[in-house]
């Protein structure tokens, strides 16, 4: 099932997409896609529904983050060996940790804005966990029995807010619409194998990023199981699992970094894609 989330920012409503790939309206049935119902019994009981009777979407019809009432974002920092060469990092004995706050979430198709002080803005395309029940001290062959399913996220970074103003990488990780998530939440019954999906992302029509999930230091698994060792996850967290090669700060000459104007086109096979315009926030 691919779950979504439509209408303008802040009164988004649930649907679901159908057969034909066309979206439905789901409001009249289900509140919202938050983690009340992202539970295994309530994600068993909408495989009963007819989604094409459903009332079909406008074609043009704005789809917001497909998880409502997200508690946290946790990150995986340096999870693919090929990114942590590119930075000049090693790759980290343990898994890397960091948080974007749910005031970072935007939608797919949003704008992206570049905070006022920002020069070194970045893209990270990456796999997002949704978590559907909690998961706190669980083992690494318990943990996907805790997943609701996957996401495509955009880990947007500002590298001199991260790695040039002191203290942790969260002030160039949390700015507003930092968060760009889904189109979709893909139930794990369509992602029989979270380890070997294709992931890319462009910038203005250029292909930067071009890897496969396969490439993952820590599998989704193993990443719950050590996560849920220090941080109990909800249902309705998230949980992004790092980025491959072909970051700005990785560029060769010299880094690139977004600016006014850019498109940004992402996707991971299965997960569906986004496309985001960067503009200069007008606070600048």
């Amino acid at each position: 099932m691919k779950l979504i989330r439509h209408g303008a920012a802040g009164a988004e409503k649930p649907g679901m997409v159908g057969s034909d790939g066309v979206g439905r309206d789901v409001s009249m049935l289900i509140t919202d896609w938050d983690g009340a119902h992202l539970s295994p019994r309530s994600l068993q009981a909408l495989r009963l529904l007819d989604v094409d009777d459903l009332p079909p979407l406008e074609p043009d019809t704005r789809l917001g983050c497909p998880v409502a009432g997200v508690g946290k974002i946790i990150c995986i920092g340096l999870n693919y060996a090929d990114h942590a060469r590119e930075t000049g990092a090693t790759v980290p004995p343990e898994p890397v940790i960091f948080m974007k706050p749910a005031s970072a979430i935007n939608g797919p198709f949003d704008p992206i804005l570049l905070p006022p002080g920002s020069i070194k803005t970045d893209w990270e395309v990456e796999l997002g966990v949704v978590i559907g029940s909690s998961a706190r001290h669980v083992s690494a062959d318990q943990a996907l029995a805790h997943v609701a399913g996957y996401v495509l996220v955009n880990d947007v970074s500002e590298r001199a807010f991260q790695m040039e103003r002191g203290g942790t990488w969260d002030k160039g990780k949390g700015c507003d619409t930092f968060a760009p998530i889904g189109p979709w939440l893909v139930t794990p019954d369509e992602i029989p194998d979270p380890h070997a999906l294709p992931i890319w992302l462009a910038v203005n029509g250029q292909r930067m990023q071009d890897s496969n999930t396969r490439e993952l230091i820590q599998g989704v698994p193993a990443l719950i199981a050590y996560v849920s060792q220090f941080i109990t996850l909800h249902p309705g967290d998230i949980l992004s699992t790092g980025t491959p090669a072909g970051v700005g700060l990785g560029q060769k000459p010299q880094p690139l970094f977004l600016k006014d104007g850019d498109t940004l086109h992402l996707g991971i096979t299965g997960l569906g894609e986004q496309r985001s315009p960067v503009i200069a926030d007008a606070r600048r």
